[in-house]
């Protein structure tokens, strides 16, 4: 038998050896993304304890350098806006407003996404055709584009944003998993199940859904990426949250005015998408190896 120590402590071992966090734990990238990825949830979680108000206003503090700056204070960790607003509250108050909703949009993404999924791949017919023709209209305009139309009609704001957003990422989940259950159902493990006697659902939600996790995991973790990036662009355009929440995008579009004498304003709310998308793609991307080595192996 292996020792699981010495396959994590091992980078040598053969990849048949390790388990698939055994290989996400050798990707370098990918572990330090999910630190990275661990640490931005945290900070949002612990927010309310370490951060004043992120809308106080305080008109003798305007724009005040971040404090490793040689006008900086160490009141104002990342500095003040142009309305004398700590951004270091504001930026971790917009954690739980950007991270937090694109959260829940790729979560009602998913359980909409996998319901029509297996609809599609069950039902054949009228009702499998109605169902991909109308993701692929969606998934023929852009995105943000298509997010714009939605928001415009629904009308602005942070809830319709996500609204926009879900509708945009729930083709991706379908196809995705239609694709995959129709490819399981072909194999012999489900006629094995079926000539054993089990029904359509149990052989759908016992056999097949717990072998197609792994893509779905995968397509999660890029959907997460463009949910964060679609919101902060509504944001940053005006269609999303609107002042003064401090969600990451409206904070880049409220600095916009300040940026050539507080650049702080726009680089503090700027790196943070960056790196969260970055994190999260690293993540992706060890899982997406993680899962591609354990299966060729």
């Amino acid at each position: 038998m292996v020792d699981q120590n010495s396959i994590f402590s091992n980078p040598d071992l053969p990849d048949s050896n390790l388990t698939n966090w055994g290989i996400f734990r050798r990707d370098t990238g990918a572990s330090i993304g999910l630190l990275i990825l661990i640490s931005i949830f945290a900070l949002a979680l612990i927010n309310p304890l370490i951060s004043t108000d992120p809308n106080l206003q305080d008109a003798a503090a305007q724009l005040i350098p971040p404090s490793w700056h040689v006008d900086g204070t160490p009141d104002h960790l990342l500095g003040t806006d142009l309305l004398g607003r700590d951004l270091f509250s504001r930026l971790l108050s917009g954690t739980s407003l950007t991270i937090g909703t694109a959260s829940i949009v790729v979560l009602l993404a998913l359980t909409i996404g996998i319901t029509l999924g297996i609809v599609a791949a069950t039902f054949r017919g009228f009702v499998q055709l109605m169902i991909m023709r109308v993701m692929d209209v969606i998934l023929a305009i852009p995105s943000l584009v298509l997010s714009i139309i939605i928001v415009a009609i629904l009308g602005a704001g942070l809830v319709n944003a996500g609204l926009a957003v879900t509708l945009v990422l729930v083709p991706n989940f379908v196809r995705t998993t239609r694709s995959y259950i129709i490819d399981e159902l072909s194999k012999p493990y489900v006629a094995a199940a079926r000539l054993d006697g089990a029904l359509q659902g149990r052989v759908l939600f016992k056999i097949i859904l717990p072998n197609i996790t792994a893509p779905l995991i995968i397509q999660t973790t890029i959907a997460l990426s463009t949910a964060i990036i679609d919101i902060a662009a509504l944001g940053f355009l005006g269609f999303g949250a609107q002042a003064p929440l401090p969600e990451w995008g409206n904070m880049l579009a409220e600095a916009r005015t300040s940026m050539y004498v507080a650049p702080w304003a726009v680089t503090t709310p700027g790196l943070a998408i960056l790196i969260s998308v970055l994190s999260i793609n690293l993540v992706g991307e060890g899982l997406n190896n993680a899962i591609s080595s354990k299966s060729r192996s």
